[in-house]
C-alpha cells in the first residue's frame, strides 16, 4: 500500500471502532493522529474527488529532508561549540550547557550551518543533553578563569590532535578495598542466591586496599590502568603514564614528538607538587619528547574526561561483584568495554612509593620547565634535559 491507502485503511479502522478509534489506530499501526484524521476527511470526500485525488500520491522518500542529511557537519558543528562549556554530572548520561538554544542557532548559522532555534534543541536532546535547573552545590567559591581554563585545555588538545600527537586524561580512582566486600550496584544470579560477602567493612590486612590509576588516550578511546598496591604518589602517577607509553602509547603514536598531560590540580598530579614535576622531568628525559601539562582549575576534577570516559565504565563494570583479590581486580578492570571501542589494560603495580620524598631547590632548578603565558602555575612544558 501507498502512503494514501495506508492512512485511509487505518482510517475505516478507527471510523469503525468508534469512539477512541482514532487513538487506537495510532497506537496499533505507529501512525500519528494527523495522518489518520486526514484519512477520516479523505474518505468523506464524494467518489469524483476521492477518484481525481486518488491519482496523486507522493513518491517513496519524498519531502523536505533531515537538516542532518543535507548538511552532515551540522551535529559536528554543535558539539564543537558546546564542548568547552559542557555541564553536568560526568557520571551520569545526561549533560547540559550553558548556552542559549538561540545563541547555539545563530552561532551555527555564522559558521555557513542555518539552523532555527526548536532544531538546535531536538539535536541537543538527541545528544542526551536536557533543560536541567539550578542545584546548589557545596563546590566553594570557582576561581575567575575557570571556564578560560577549561577552553585553554580544550583548544590544547584540538591542537595535538590535529597534528597527530598524544593527549592524554590522567588521574587516579578512589582507593578500592580488596576482599569479599559488598560493592554497588546489581548482576543476574539464580533466584534466591545472592553473593554473600562481609557485613562489616573492615580492612583485611593481609589484602590490603589498591589504587587504580588510570592514562586514557583521548584520540583512539583506550586506557591504560596500573593498579598500585602502595601509596598513592607522584611518582606513583608518573610511572603509570610510562608504563602507558611502554604498553600502549609508542604503538600508536611511533612518530610522537610532544605529549599532553591534562590532570587535576590536586592529589598526586597536583599542580604544586615538586615531585610531580621532577618525575615528569624524568620521563622526559627518559622518553626524548617534550610534555606539556595543563591542570584543571580548583574544584574541577569530576570534570576531567578520564572521569566520565574510562572510570564511570569500569564501575560500571564491575557492579554488585566482590573485589577478592588483585587479580580479578585487573580483570574486571581490562575487561571493560564500551559500544563506542572503548579498549582497556590492566596490570598490578608491585613498585614501593614511599611517602614525604623530600625535593630540594637544586633539584627543581635543574628542571627545563616552561610555564605558559596563561597561567603558569597550570599549564607549562618540560623538555628532555638530553
Amino acid at each position: 500500500m501507498d502512503e494514501r491507502m495506508r492512512r485511509q485503511w487505518a482510517a475505516a479502522e478507527a471510523r469503525d471502532v468508534g469512539w477512541g478509534g482514532i487513538t487506537a489506530a495510532a497506537q496499533a499501526t505507529g501512525m500519528s493522529r494527523t495522518t489518520i484524521t486526514a484519512g477520516l476527511r479523505e474518505l468523506t470526500l464524494p467518489e469524483e474527488e476521492r477518484a481525481r485525488e486518488a491519482s496523486r500520491v507522493r513518491r517513496p522518500g519524498g519531502g523536505r529532508k533531515c537538516l542532518t542529511e543535507t548538511d552532515p557537519g551540522l551535529r559536528a558543528a554543535l558539539e564543537a561549540l558546546i564542548e568547552p562549556t559542557a555541564r553536568g554530572d560526568p557520571e551520569s548520561p545526561l549533560r547540559w550547557t550553558c548556552k542559549s538554544t538561540r545563541n547555539l542557532a545563530d552561532e551555527l548559522t555564522r559558521q555557513d550551518h542555518p539552523v532555527r532555534a526548536r532544531t538546535v534543541a531536538r539535536l541537543l536532546r538527541e545528544a542526551d543533553y536536557s533543560l536541567q535547573g539550578n542545584r546548589k552545590t557545596r563546590e566553594g567559591s570557582s576561581h575567575p578563569d575557570r571556564n578560560a581554563q577549561f577552553e585553554y585545555i580544550n583548544a590544547s588538545v584540538q591542537r595535538f590532535l590535529k597534528r597527530g600527537q598524544p593527549a592524554v586524561s590522567v588521574d587516579a580512582k578512589k582507593k578500592e578495598k580488596v576482599g569479599d566486600f559488598k560493592n554497588g550496584g546489581q548482576e543476574w544470579l539464580p533466584k534466591g542466591q545472592p553473593e554473600e560477602v562481609r557485613v562489616y567493612d573492615f580492612l583485611i590486612k593481609s589484602l590490603g586496599k589498591v589504587t587504580p590509576y588510570g592514562v586514557y588516550d583521548l584520540l583512539h578511546n583506550q586506557g591504560w590502568v596500573s593498579v598500585g598496591i602502595d601509596h598513592d604518589t607522584a611518582e606513583f602517577a608518573v610511572n603509570s603514564i610510562r608504563r602507558w607509553w611502554y604498553e600502549m602509547g609508542q604503538q600508536r603514536f611511533p612518530r610522537a614528538r610532544e605529549l599532553l598531560v591534562t590532570a587535576d590540580g590536586g592529589g598526586s598530579n597536583s599542580c604544586r607538587s615538586r615531585l610531580w614535576k621532577v618525575s615528569l622531568q624524568g620521563l622526559a628525559d627518559e622518553l626524548g619528547i617534550r610534555l606539556f601539562v595543563c591542570h584543571f582549575p580548583p574544584g574541577t576534577s569530576k570534570w576531567n574526561k578520564i572521569e566520565h570516559r574510562l572510570f564511570n565504565f569500569i564501575t560500571q563494570n564491575w557492579r554488585g561483584r566482590p573485589l577478592v583479590s588483585q587479580e580479578v581486580i585487573v580483570n574486571l578492570i581490562a575487561s571493560t568495554t564500551t559500544r563506542t571501542g572503548l579498549v582497556v589494560k590492566a596490570a598490578i603495580d608491585t613498585n614501593p612509593y614511599p611517602t614525604k620524598t623530600k625535593v630540594t631547590d637544586e633539584q627543581l632548578g635543574r628542571l627545563r620547565l616552561k610555564r605558559h603565558e596563561f597561567h603558569g602555575e597550570w599549564n607549562y612544558t618540560l623538555s628532555p634535559r638530553k
